[in-house]
């Protein structure tokens, strides 16, 4: 299966169709009056559907198995069509599309098996997916964010040294860029108090927009990035600094021992990350594409 263990939980809804055709009048009029021999052909056929949206997983081989936490089924005649419509929620990390797809199909052959006693001219048709929601995609900004200016900053003394070589910012850049911010710097630096807060003041007086600082941010009395970033701040941003932890802690048990710090000076956005290569990119996982809206709030709140 598709490894999906960096994606975040979220709400996820599809909406699937298919239509049952059948030949003649007599056959809408013994399902609309419970004269099919076989029983109620909507209640069974919903029965059907539902345990097929929980089973797809089992099924289908690179489906994932997933919660299903609601799930619907109606049905409308239109002529001598009959029209299901199905709908599935889930909060994880993947769609529940297929699902939705699978159950409308079930409920489609229950039908057919239903009513092929009294009618031999059933067709199935058009099972198709409707709508899907969820997800990252429907996070992601539709702007043109190359107008957006990011810096990002190594604090690492053995880096700084020429003693180890920078991956956590490369991929930083790489996550950056994939949004298609405008890397306007990339710096490295010891781990000190004055550097970093130069930094900072460079920066702000920039107006870049998003600011990100990796390395530091462990309990080694070497670290210290957060204590020269905090006081600086005209206000933090917990949510970020919390969704940063949560989706590291459920992936590396010690992440609750990172000290990552989220918050604005000025016009510009400031992160400090993990140094850790990945450390950063499960941070950068957790907060994007849908940090990125607060730049829409920062240009609401300016006009």
């Amino acid at each position: 299966m598709v490894d999906i263990t960096h994606k975040s939980n979220t709400l996820r809804t599809a909406i699937a169709e298919a239509i049952v055709t059948v030949s003649k009048v007599e056959t809408i009029f013994a399902i609309e009056h419970n004269l099919v021999p076989k029983g109620n052909v909507f209640e069974m056929a919903k029965t059907a559907g539902l345990f097929a949206v929980k089973k797809t997983s089992d099924i289908i081989p690179d489906c994932h198995p997933l919660p299903i936490e609601y799930t619907s089924v109606s049905y409308s005649i239109e002529g001598l069509n009959i029209i299901v419509r199905i709908q599935v929620k889930t909060i994880y990390k993947t769609g529940v599309e297929v699902e939705a797809m699978h159950g409308a199909s079930v409920i489609a052959l229950t039908l057919y098996d239903m009513l092929k006693p009294i009618d031999k001219g059933i067709e199935i048709n058009n099972i198709k997916l409707i709508k899907k929601q969820g997800g990252k995609s429907d996070w992601k900004d539709k702007d043109d964010n190359t107008n957006l200016k990011a810096a990002v900053i190594i604090c690492s003394d053995s880096i700084n040294a020429g003693q180890k070589e920078d991956f956590a910012g490369k991929k930083i850049i790489e996550k950056l860029e994939l949004s298609k911010l405008t890397i306007c710097d990339y710096l490295i630096i010891p781990d000190e108090k004055t550097d970093i807060q130069l930094i900072v003041k460079k920066h702000v007086d920039l107006e870049t927009d998003l600011l990100i600082f990796t390395g530091g941010t462990g309990l080694s009395v070497r670290d210290v990035t957060p204590e020269s970033i905090i006081p600086l701040l005209d206000r933090r941003i917990p949510g970020i600094e919390e969704a940063i932890r949560s989706y590291g802690q459920d992936r590396t048990p010690l992440s609750m021992l990172s000290r990552s710090v989220a918050g604005v000076k000025g016009k510009t956005l400031i992160i400090a990350l993990p140094g850790s290569t990945k450390g950063a990119c499960e941070s950068m996982d957790a907060i994007f594409p849908e940090i990125l809206h607060i730049f829409k709030i920062f240009k609401g709140a300016s006009h």
